[in-house]
């Protein structure tokens, strides 16, 4: 399981984090997603070390860049002159989730037992809080922010925009109540995920120009339900004592179906939605609250913008 677990963190270290950093802000984010992949070869290679104090330090290292995204998170909602807009919130779940992260990451390869949870769990919090925390927050996020192109969230994108973030901080909880917390977490997290697939399936697919990006979008949309079931067959299993997987089983099933359907496949095709959006730039280019310089998918839609909301 070790050497699955590691690649796996791998991925959201050296991909996924830079990735969503450039569809939150590439004007205010762009220069800590290019410099990402310093920390990223930090926190990669303290995971293929032995435990000890070479490990511990450089999981420090990609631990400290980590919390520098959650106080950026604490930053963009305290700069609000009003409530934060729904995709804001899931944007700051976002951002802060790596600091959650890096911080088991760095117990976990000294050996310490953080709040006395078994080094097996704070192993396994590295890629939650990257995937089910970074990555579902941020598709949730651009999805809320796709719906409100023409006007206010419906009840829907605005349900997934809330509960993905309630979700993943009741399951952070649960790790400290009992099992049956965890388990109302992974159901109001599984509520959010499931509706993040039903509108990337129904209203942001149907829009994407080529198939390649409709590929990526339907892999995403058809892969969470499944792998979300898992996560409550398990959390059930736990809180009940009916037969469910072991860690082992879901880190294959679960965690690879989350890491490389759902968090990889949306990653690369909201950057294709944006870079089509903007013929002529990059992915990461153009200011943050910059206007739409064209639409990717049906207009009524038209999820390209990044999360930095234009004030108002």
């Amino acid at each position: 399981m070790t050497v699955l677990v590691n690649m796996i963190v791998t991925l959201g270290m050296f991909y996924v984090v830079p990735a969503g950093l450039r569809l939150i802000d590439p004007a205010g984010l762009g220069r800590a997603a290019r410099l990402w992949r310093l920390p990223a070869t930090a926190g990669a290679l303290s995971l293929w070390l032995p435990r000890g104090m070479a490990a511990t330090a450089l999981a420090a290292l990609y631990a400290c860049a980590c919390l520098g995204l959650a106080a950026r998170a604490l930053a963009r909602l305290l700069r609000g002159r009003s409530l934060p807009r729904p995709s804001e919130i899931a944007v700051a779940t976002a951002l802060v989730s790596p600091s959650i992260a890096g911080t088991a990451l760095v117990a976990e390869r000294a050996g310490v037992r953080l709040f006395g949870f078994d080094l097996d769990i704070l192993a396994l919090t590295v890629p939650h809080f990257h995937f089910a925390g970074f990555t579902a927050a941020l598709v949730a996020g651009l999805v809320c922010r796709a719906a409100a192109r023409t006007g206010p969230p419906d009840g829907l994108s605005r349900g997934a925009a809330y509960s993905v973030p309630v979700g993943t901080l009741l399951v952070l909880l649960g790790y400290f109540v009992d099992d049956w917390a965890e388990l109302v977490g992974a159901v109001v997290l599984t509520a959010g995920m499931w509706a993040v697939a039903l509108l990337t399936w129904r209203e942001i697919r149907p829009g994407a120009r080529d198939r390649t990006t409709r590929a990526l979008l339907s892999t995403s949309a058809v892969v969470l339900p499944a792998t979300m079931l898992l996560a409550l067959w398990w959390a059930a299993g736990e809180a009940t004592g009916i037969v469910h997987p072991t860690l082992t089983w879901m880190a294959a099933t679960h965690g690879l179906g989350n890491a490389l359907g759902f968090a990889l496949c949306s990653l690369l095709a909201w950057r294709r939605l944006r870079s089509d959006a903007a013929p002529g730039t990059g992915p990461g280019d153009g200011p943050a609250g910059s206007p739409d310089t064209g639409p990717a998918v049906r207009p009524d839609i038209r999820p390209t913008a990044h999360l930095e909301e234009t004030p108002s």
